[in-house]
């Protein structure tokens, strides 16, 4: 990390652990899909301790159908179990307002730190929380002195086991903000972004679901104040501020996947404005139905069409191509780790590189001799060499030959 990595590592600990029962994808998905359907009894017992079981039974079916959750539970990287964390920490967060007692407020304290250990951004969520107890107590802080001083004891416990990393947070987050944007969501798109993928990135449910999250919150203002802050507090929180850091270092909507808690939270406490009016337990069942059916149109294609890059493939159309001692340069550089997960180079006779920039590419191609230089190019390349030079070199120096899913290989005489 003191290198320039830029993620928590306690996602990759827990992976390189997993590796002792092998390298597979399997393997290396176990952990986001165990997590991720672990997750759904959480937001039940998020829901139920905010407000009622009902409120829990929509509140995981939301996340048990999100679109949004089912890809980052399918997929080897952190999202998963950051959710997982501050899900659990947001629990113990409830009962620790409620009763004020030392162990939930450390719970609190430990599973947020988990949280931060595994992704930096899960912060933003923790100190909307610290806010809302605060808001909650400082008015009355007389009154209140003993669960403020079980607050600082959870925020404490945060701190101590999270105190290396956070100054490393600080270094980090000063080092991006001094480098030049090449990815990421900005301002509005940002915002836009978060709301799209946990409507199942369908915009024709989008607005009917903040309209039922609007709803929410203000059934809440009329029941219960405190719930309603809640809501708002973090909503306008987590939008607010992940628009001002969008504008100083590169973030996308799964940085904040956690806001999808806040959300389906507050979808489900809007049950209260259908259930006044048809006093049924089917308006129950009717949120779980519309949440379900939002999301058919995206596993539809989900499940039909590749959605990453399909490296295991193109392996396959490369060897096809190549012949003993020709070139394989993989362009950006970093795209030899997912090629190499398949390909190998030794078992093929070939001589694998890597190249950024116009400058690598001229490099190699004046080292290859009389073989055969195959290029492997992903849209990365544009964000990765911004100047555009190894777009340019590629098109003047190679011809297309074919693709697989969004993996492109270009070669030269």
């Amino acid at each position: 990390m003191a290198a320039g990595e830029i993620n928590p590592p306690l996602f990759y600990w827990a992976e390189h652990i997993m590796l002792i029962l092998g390298n597979n994808e399997v393997i290396m998905r176990f952990i986001p899909a165990l997590v991720g359907a672990f997750t759904i009894p959480i937001f039940y017992l998020i829901g139920k301790e905010f407000f009622d079981r009902n409120v829990g039974i929509i509140a995981s079916a939301g996340c048990a159908f999100s679109a949004f959750l089912i890809y980052y539970s399918q997929e080897a990287r952190a999202y998963s179990l950051a959710l997982f964390f501050i899900a659990i920490a947001t629990l113990f967060f409830l009962k620790a307002i409620k009763s004020g007692t030392l162990s939930h407020w450390g719970l609190f304290g430990v599973f947020s730190a988990l949280g931060f250990w595994t992704h930096f951004y899960t912060i933003l969520i923790i100190v909307a929380l610290v806010l809302y107890a605060l808001v909650l107590w400082i008015p009355h802080v007389r009154a209140e002195i003993n669960n403020l001083k079980m607050l600082v004891v959870g925020i404490g416990v945060f701190i101590i086991l999270c105190f290396p990393l956070i100054l490393v947070a600080i270094q980090l987050f000063t080092l991006r903000t001094a480098s030049t944007f090449t990815f990421g969501s900005r301002g509005l798109d940002l915002i836009s972004g978060i709301i799209t993928g946990i409507s199942g990135f369908n915009y024709i449910a989008m607005l009917p679901l903040i309209v039922l999250f609007i709803l929410g919150i203000a059934q809440m203002c009329s029941i219960n104040k405190n719930k309603c802050i809640f809501l708002i507090l973090i909503t306008i929180f987590t939008f607010a501020v992940s628009y001002i850091i969008s504008l100083m270092i590169p973030l996308e909507p799964r940085h904040i996947i956690w806001f999808s808690l806040v959300f389906f939270l507050g979808i489900a406490c809007s049950y209260r404005t259908f259930y006044t009016l048809f006093r049924r337990p089917a308006v129950v069942y009717g949120f779980i139905a519309v949440l379900c059916i939002i999301t058919i149109p995206f596993l539809l294609n989900y499940y039909s069409e590749y959605s990453k890059p399909d490296w295991r493939g193109f392996s396959g159309l490369l060897q096809e191509k190549t012949t003993s001692g020709d070139v394989v340069v993989a362009v950006p550089a970093y795209n030899a780790q997912p090629l190499d997960y398949y390909y190998s180079s030794v078992k093929d006779d070939t001589r694998e590189y890597g190249a950024t920039t116009s400058q690598d590419l001229k490099k190699i191609y004046s080292q290859k001799g009389n073989s055969t230089m195959y290029v492997v190019v992903t849209t990365d390349i544009s964000p990765a060499n911004p100047e555009g030079d190894a777009i340019a070199w590629l098109t003047n120096n190679t011809h297309y030959i074919g693709q697989d899913s969004v993996i492109y290989l270009f070669g030269t005489s």
